[in-house]
């Protein structure tokens, strides 16, 4: 988004389109607290306004509707694409984006020896099945950057979760802390 128009002249890249967004969540929970009438009225201005730009972005969309490469642009904006799952107007299903999500995230997995794939999505939660070998810090690094990722593409989602394995046993390899061993069957309770 880097190269666009704005005020000022310029367009806001997405790191300033971020800082912009946590500013009106400031001022708009400022406005929720409005007591009475003025309070009421300013959100209901706000709501309307969101929805005609929600409009706006339902017809864009329609618009490059023949036009894949426009539609694929729209899309893959973060900005745009977050707007039009708030308004209900993006083209692709939420099981698409999440697995394009998920197949994104799989070469970096395998480099580090594990599988990940989507289960399904029930609730607004994706359910992942996650395999890899190491300590389990490393399957948890994984989760949370596949819960960024997801989450990323899909902002009507809950959350992520890691699919318990099938068999009731865990497929990452436990990290056992050396002096643990050494200390013997007695470590945990009291000697005597």
């Amino acid at each position: 988004m880097a190269d666009s128009i704005g005020a000022g002249g310029r367009r806001l890249d997405d790191r300033a389109v971020r800082e912009r967004l946590a500013q009106l969540d400031e001022v708009l929970a400022k406005v929720e607290r409005i007591p009475g009438p003025s309070g009421e009225l300013a959100l209901e201005a706000v709501s309307s306004l969101a929805a005609v730009y929600g409009e706006a972005l339902a017809r864009v969309v329609g618009h490059a509707a023949g036009a894949p490469e426009v539609t694929a642009a729209l899309t893959a904006d973060e900005l745009v694409g977050h707007l039009l799952v708030l308004h209900d107007v993006h083209p692709e299903p939420v099981a698409t984006r999440v697995s394009d999500a998920i197949e994104r995230l799989r070469p970096a997995v395998r480099h580090r020896g594990g599988e990940i794939e989507l289960v399904g999505i029930e609730r607004g939660v994706a359910e992942i099945s996650l395999t890899l070998g190491g300590c389990g810090s490393a399957a948890t690094e994984v989760l949370d950057a596949a819960r960024e990722v997801v989450l990323a593409v899909a902002p009507e989602l809950s959350d992520v979760r890691r699919q318990p394995p099938s068999d009731g046993t865990s497929r990452d390899s436990a990290f056992v802390p050396l002096d643990a061993v050494l200390a013997g069957p007695l470590a945990a309770g009291s000697r005597s």
